[in-house]
């Protein structure tokens, strides 16, 4: 009797306990209260529509001599100068990236310094004006912003690009090997030997050599990333020889990462589909092409540099510690990483 007494008296107090509670959650009023999901219909804070973040074709048909300025495309492509907020991801880091004047490489310099890292950019003599606008934004970031201009097609030059960086940063943890050489030709008889020769140097000669000439420098936890393309695997008819640089560049990124992982140093890719860069219009894509660039993308335009400047931070910063040998793709719905 006395058990069954108190099994009594413990369901009375646990019922009570219960019209307790559901009484002090409705005194409570809002604060306790269930969140309300936003009535349909209503956008949430924050949100961004992928679908109007950049300029969709036609766009006005337009050419530069190579390699071309950003500065001078109409559009102007957006880095993220005004838009892109770093939260210290990369602080106190080092990084060095070639063609670090515009697009991607452009990009991921904004971003790195914004992130907290020093930051050292190679591009051409001629992409001066552009390259300049990037120091600037590093330096206004409150990091050390280093220019090194000069050619990659020549080893030495490549070589001296590293220890440059190597010496004026204080070190080096990152590399970026964005620089690339594009030209469209309808037909493989309209590439020249000199031509061809100047693509492969530039997109896969220039890679091996400061890689080669970085590694003694870089400690475990250190990134190699590489800028490859949708082209390595989806490859259009007139970039025949562009293309299979990229296809080279994915390749690479896969080999060296597993060579590269048990020195603690991890190496990762970065595939754009159709992005707006001065690539475009300085011979790299033909003027019916460029009037409509990215228009067949599900997205239905062409991506800004800006909008891949964070995969750049991810595949560098600490976090991704066993993120390496992969490559990330972005093409507006198309294409293949």
């Amino acid at each position: 009797m006395a058990n069954q007494e108190d099994g009594i008296s413990r369901r009375a107090m646990v019922s009570g306990a219960a019209v307790g509670l559901a009484a002090a959650a409705a005194s409570a009023g809002p604060a306790l209260a269930k969140p309300q999901a936003p009535a349909q219909g209503t956008p949430a804070t924050g949100l961004k529509d992928p679908r109007s973040a950049g300029p969709k074709p036609p766009f006005q048909r337009q050419s530069q001599p190579w390699p071309g300025l950003a500065g001078k495309m109409n559009p102007r492509p957006d880095h993220g100068e005004t838009s892109y907020r770093g939260s210290g991801r990369l602080a106190g880091r080092k990084a060095l990236i070639t063609g670090g004047d515009s697009g991607m490489g452009r990009a991921a310099a904004i971003a790195y310094a914004r992130e907290g890292a020093d930051v050292a950019i190679n591009y051409l003599p001629d992409e001066e004006a552009d390259a300049r606008e990037v120091i600037d934004l590093i330096r206004a970031a409150g990091r050390k912003g280093i220019a090194i201009p000069g050619d990659l097609r020549s080893e030495a030059f490549c070589k001296k690009l590293v220890d440059s960086a190597v010496k004026q940063l204080g070190g080096l943890d990152i590399v970026v090997s964005n620089a690339g050489r594009q030209q469209a030709h309808a037909s493989i008889l309209d590439i020249s030997t000199e031509q061809f020769d100047w693509t492969m140097k530039t997109n896969i000669y220039a890679p091996f050599w400061i890689i080669k000439a970085a590694l003694p420098y870089l400690q475990p936890g250190s990134a190699i990333i590489g800028t490859t393309s949708e082209q390595a695997t989806d490859p259009s008819k007139d970039l025949y020889d562009y293309a299979m640089t990229k296809a080279a560049t994915t390749n690479y990124v896969r080999s060296l990462a597993k060579q590269l992982a048990p020195k603690g140093i991890r190496v990762n890719g970065v595939a754009p589909g159709p992005v707006w860069t001065p690539l475009q219009v300085s011979g790299g894509a033909t003027m019916e092409k460029l009037e409509n660039f990215g228009g067949d993308a599900p997205a239905g335009r062409p991506g800004q540099p800006g909008e891949l400047a964070g995969i750049y931070v991810i595949l560098a910063e600490n976090g991704s510690s066993f993120t390496t040998g992969h490559v990330y793709g972005a093409a507006g719905g198309n294409g293949l990483p």
